[in-house]
Formats: C-alpha cells, structure tokens, sequence
C-alpha cells in the first residue's frame, strides 16, 4: 500500500524538521533544567471516511471535531512527546508511522513517541498492513483512508516540531486524584452462579446492567505541569470504555471529549490533555442511558472527577526526570481460526461480510509482525514523584492496579491503548473465565498476561 505524500506536505515536515533540530539539544545542555511544550492538531475525519475500521457505518455528520494534544518534555535525556489521539486504534506499522513521524519532529527516538488512542467508537482505525490486504483482495479503503492519513500525520509531526521550537520551563510536577462517581463498571457479572461479560457499552437488560460495579479504579488521576506558580498543562486519565453511544456515522469524541472540553473552558491557561485508562473490561454501562443526555451527564461527572482531582494537586519539586522502555514479545493466539491460513481463507471470501474480511485482515497483520519477532514496547516517563506508562491495547483494568502496587511509592498514571494491536487483554482471571472466548477479537494467546506484568515491573522499576 503507498502512503502518498504531497510536495506541499514533505516542505512542511523538512521545514518541521529543521525548526526542531536545535532546540532540543541546547535545552538538554542543562539536564537540571526542564522544559516542555504543547500543541493540539484537529485529526476529523471528512464525511464518508469509515469509522472503527470499516465496521459500522461510514462518517455521515461530524458531531464535534476529533483532536490529537500532546505535550513535548525536555530534559530527561532526549525529548518524550505524550499524545492523546482521538481515534479508536492504532495497530502495527500505523502505530510505529506516527511514532516515527512524531520521534523525527522533535529529535528522539521511536520508543519515546508515547502516543494512545482515547478509543472512541465514532472516530477511524489504523492498521496499514490489514489495509494493504484488503487493498489485494477488493476492499480498498475499507478501514481507512491513506492520504488522509498520511496527511493527518504530517500535520501532527509539523505542529509538534513548531511547538518543541518555542518550549516553557518547568519546574514542579503537580498530582491529585479524586474518584469519579457514577460512571464506570466492570464488564463482569455474575448471575445465578454463571460468569458472563457481557455488560457492554450500553446495555437494557436491569439485571446486568445494574449489577455491582465489580473491579474499577474509581480514581481519575491527574499530573499537572507548573512554571513556580503558575500551571501549564494538565494530564488526566481515567479507566472506561469512552462510548456512550455509536455506529450511526456520527464523528465524536464521545464523553470523553466533552469532558476535556468542559475543564479546557474552565481552566483556559492549563492546556488539558485526556487519556483513557486500562479499561478493556471497563464501560459505561451501569450509568449510561445511551444518548445525547446520557452522554453529557457522563461528561459531567468525569470533568468533576478532573476539578476534584485538581482541587487535591500537591506540588513537587522537579529534581530527576527517567524514561525506561520494556520492550515486550507477546505470543500470538494460534488456535486454528487464528491463524495465517484460515484468516486468509476468510479475506479471499467475497461473500464474507466486510466487518469479518477486515477483522481477518487485522489478525494476519498481528500474526506476521510476532513471526517478525518485533516487540511491542511499553515505556514509562518517571518524574519521582509520580509515573507515566503506556500499556498496550484494550488492557484490562487489572493491570492498572497490579501497575499501582508494583509502586506504592509513586503516583502511577497508567494509560491504555497504545499499540492495539494485540486487542482485548485479559489479566489472569477473566481470561480463565472464558472472556476471549465470549468476545473475540483477542489476539493474545493465554498466559500473554506474564511477560506483560514482568515488562510494567521492569519500566517501572527505579535503576
């Protein structure tokens, strides 16, 4: 598949280039001295693009815009950019071209790039390598546009390369949480002694849906940026699914959005800056009325969650800021319907649905990068006093928590959806209970849960 990119386009990312070529390394003369940037990129869609990778309706209206906001950070080694994208996912070499564009931006390397996807329904999906394939047999553009994503690209890489040119100091971290009431649930339920998962996004059956919350992180953290007195920026991060409802082709950044859009107005000197959290097995559902209302009270709630967590910030000295990246090997499932040669069967079906030839498409792209031996990477940002990692996919909230008390001492802000490749990921338990098994669309093979947690302890794990 070509990724096409305008002369206009490749003027604009050398010229991006050669602005951020020089700052970050006088900045980085004084490694005492700390300095960060932000910038924020509309990533919409145009009307027709599809949405959640072909599998329910194309872009019919844009609801409101999607974005992509980041914060550049000089002075822990070579630069780390953390992005908060408004789109579903980002699997495989779609993945590693943002990271790659955003690296050669602001002078760093790849590893660094800490880029999630907020995981928006509403919003495209990216996997070049499954496009390619439907490409081959018939389905062009079925998941994706590749000059409208090629061009998104290089519009986030040129603003964050104007951005890294102009940096502010930094000189104290600031962290608080606070819970958020009255918005997530676990997926999990158990009824009549039987364990089911199906406590979607939205769901009308009063029994499921209104069972306990089960396993949560009722926190919303947030890690604020301060020159002296005066705030910066702000990064906050919460556990749950971000649909209230979707598939009629209508762009949105869902609750989620809404919620960095109401404390942006409200704190308009603090650029905010959402992530959504391990919350594979987190939704909404349990507070969620699915509509326009519904959603806007779940915004609610969550921006509350945003000004309690900030009414509860303590400041911090910055003193020593690491990254440590733990680069992974996770095993791909290889039960029969998941391998190369039955998934192929599948693409080549002309009279397979689009949804099941993409979804095929999606598993030999995560099949041949493990057979590649490519790893996936989970990086941490450590200022001390608080703790910014990046987990892969849809993580379930266990790791959030396993990540808490693997740093008792720390603040850890644990966020999702980073490379989505590997889709749904169980920790231990409800893997055993049979959730891949129920909902598909894992690509993980059981026990995958341990060389995850062994690489979040390595990361986090103070050198």
């Amino acid at each position: 598949m070509k990724f096409d990119i305008t002369r206009r386009e490749a003027l604009g990312a050398l010229a991006a280039a050669a602005a951020a070529t020089a700052a970050p390394r006088a900045l980085l003369a004084d490694e005492a001295t700390f300095r960060m940037a932000t910038f924020s990129v509309d990533i919409t869609p145009p009307v027709g693009h599809p949405l959640l990778g072909g599998s329910w309706a194309p872009a019919r209206t844009i609801g409101d815009p999607l974005f992509a906001r980041g914060l550049i950070f000089f002075g822990a080694g070579e630069p780390v950019v953390l992005l908060g994208v408004d789109w579903c996912e980002l699997r495989n070499d779609a993945y590693d071209r943002w990271r790659d564009a955003l690296a050669k931006a602001v002078g760093t390397s790849r590893e660094r790039a800490m880029i999630a996807c907020l995981h928006q329904h509403d919003a495209p999906y990216a996997d070049a390598r499954a496009q390619q394939l439907l490409d081959e047999h018939g389905l062009p553009g079925a998941m994706f546009d590749p000059q409208f994503f090629s061009e998104t690209v290089a519009r986030v890489a040129q603003a964050a390369a104007e951005a890294a040119a102009a940096p502010q100091r930094v000189t104290h971290l600031g962290v608080g949480q606070a819970p958020v009431e009255r918005v997530a649930c676990n997926r999990r339920v158990e009824l009549n002694g039987q364990v089911r998962f199906n406590r979607y996004s939205a769901t009308r059956d009063p029994q499921i849906r209104d069972a306990d919350d089960g396993e949560i992180d009722p926190m919303l953290k947030t890690i604020s940026f301060w020159d002296g007195d005066t705030p910066r920026a702000a990064l906050s991060c919460y556990a749950v699914h971000p649909m209230s409802y979707y598939g009629q082709g209508e762009v949105s950044s869902d609750f989620v959005g809404m919620a960095r859009d109401l404390r942006q107005r409200k704190t308009p000197d603090v650029f905010q800056i959402y992530f959504s959290g391990c919350a594979g097995d987190v939704t909404a559902a349990k507070y969620n009325t699915a509509d326009a209302p519904g959603r806007r009270a779940l915004a609610e709630r969550l921006e509350q969650g945003m000004s309690d967590a900030w009414s509860a910030t303590q400041r911090h000295s910055l003193k020593r800021v690491a990254f440590r990246n733990a680069p992974m090997q996770l095993p791909p499932w290889n039960k029969p319907e998941l391998t190369v040669p039955h998934l192929s069967e599948i693409l080549k079906n002309a009279q397979a649905g689009p949804a099941e030839r993409i979804q095929a498409a999606m598993g030999i792209s995560w099949q041949e990068r493990c057979a590649a031996g490519q790893p996936v990477d989970l990086p941490v940002l450590d200022f001390g006093p608080a703790q910014i990692a990046v987990l892969p996919a849809e993580a379930f909230v266990g790791f959030q928590l396993a990540a808490q008390q693997m740093r008792p001492d720390g603040f850890v802000m644990t966020v999702g959806y980073g490379e989505c490749a590997p889709g749904y990921f169980p920790t231990a338990r409800p893997r055993e209970e049979g959730f891949a098994e129920e909902h598909g669309y894992c690509w993980v093979a059981p026990g995958a849960d341990e060389p995850l947690l062994s690489a979040l302890n390595k990361a986090l794990t103070i050198k």
